[in-house]
């Protein structure tokens, strides 16, 4: 890229200081890094969105390539057409039949329970 050596920038430096004075040099170094900012930033975008249109080019590449790869798969080995299948349905794989009858169940009821001291004392005597 641009190929600086000290020299080189200790004359730009001191044309600077000469031309713009020492007042108001770290302004216009304050404005010249925003715009070399600013510069990088758009120059990093640029390349952010090349290298996206690059990915994008190579995944097209691919999803091509794997739906011949498919493709070619698919015609050495054809899908089975349903005759030939060996699983037929049985009875219990019907889920349209009538539903299974099952004994009722016998449902106890829950025992009584009585009051115990501890319960019958918190009920009698409120809370100061």
């Amino acid at each position: 890229m641009l190929d600086f050596n000290f020299s080189e920038w200790a004359v730009v430096a001191l044309v600077a200081l000469v031309v713009i004075g020492p007042k108001d040099l770290p302004k216009a170094m304050r404005v010249l890094g925003y715009w070399v900012g600013r510069a990088r930033s758009v120059a990093r975008q640029f390349r952010a969105g090349f290298d996206e249109m690059i990915r994008e080019a190579e995944l097209a590449e691919m999803e091509k390539k794997w739906k011949e790869e498919n493709e070619r798969i698919m015609r050495m080995h054809p899908p089975t057409p349903p005759e030939t299948i060996e699983h037929a349905p049985t009875p219990a794989d019907d889920e349209d039949g009538p539903p299974v009858m099952v004994e009722k169940p016998v449902v106890a009821p829950a025992p009584e329970t009585s009051p115990t001291d501890a319960d019958t004392a918190a009920v009698e005597k409120p809370a100061p």
